[in-house]
């Protein structure tokens, strides 16, 4: 790496977990496709799995008896699929079409974001199966995997503190099996990635810190859209790059 992409690294790390730990969510969607643009998916991706792991705990812990266990155990087994699915792609697709399903992929939810869409009302639970399978393949294929999770587990989950809770196992465990089968398929055995992470680890906790003690004077609905102006940048100059 050359000197403007450390100095770009570390601007996006602190970007994104600033972000994080203001609004709680999207250091990944943020992370993944701006490292993208200068930096291999086969590295960028297990990075930041192992910085978002580390942040999950670090920010949430875990509060199991508030954790709706009958919500989890219909997405984990779905979600390892996934997650082995994801995991297969990212080692043998060539990374242009890589690229390009995850400009579009972070587009989706750019529009989602910058319209402010949320979902209030109840759906049957046989909307795990793919909430599940996409989160999974999503975040095994690019690292980004939370928001297929988010959207399915906000329509059945509406006390708040009930839904942080649930949102922690499920990514604890998710991140975890992610690890293992990263582990699995060699995508963590270079010493670049785990350097890269020890370098990054004290740059993401005062992001983290920053965030969770900055008033920013914008209101949530201004966060949510200000993310999703990110996300569309993010996902255009991915096509471009893709595309050249």
């Amino acid at each position: 790496m050359e000197v403007w992409q450390y100095a770009a690294a570390t601007a996006i790390v602190v970007l994104a977990y600033f972000i994080r730990g203001i609004a709680g969510f999207g250091s990944g969607l943020i992370a993944v496709p701006l490292l993208a643009l200068f930096l291999p998916l086969t590295f960028v991706v297990p990075l930041i799995l192992l910085l978002d792991f580390t942040a999950s705990l670090v920010m949430g812990g875990l509060d199991l008896k508030r954790v709706q266990w009958q919500e989890i155990n219909i997405l984990i087994p779905f979600s390892l699929l996934g997650v082995i699915i994801g995991t297969q792609l990212l080692v043998n697709l060539p990374m242009t079409p890589m690229l390009l399903a995850l400009a579009a992929f972070i587009l989706v939810f750019a529009i989602r974001s910058l319209l402010n869409l949320k979902g209030e009302k109840p759906i049957s639970r046989g909307w795990a199966v793919p909430a599940a399978l996409t989160g999974g393949t999503v975040g095994g294929l690019f690292g980004t995997g939370g928001p297929p999770y988010v959207i399915y587990l906000n329509h059945r989950i509406h006390d708040k503190s009930l839904l942080r809770a649930t949102f922690s196992a499920l990514f604890f465990i998710e991140g975890a099996v992610r690890i293992v089968t990263f582990f699995i398929a060699g995508l963590l055995m270079a010493q670049t990635v785990w350097w890269s992470a020890l370098f990054a680890l004290p740059i993401m906790l005062g992001a983290l810190w920053l965030g969770g003690h900055v008033h920013t004077g914008l209101t949530q609905t201004q966060m949510t859209r200000l993310i999703g102006v990110l996300l569309l940048l993010a996902s255009l100059s991915l096509t471009l790059k893709a595309l050249s």
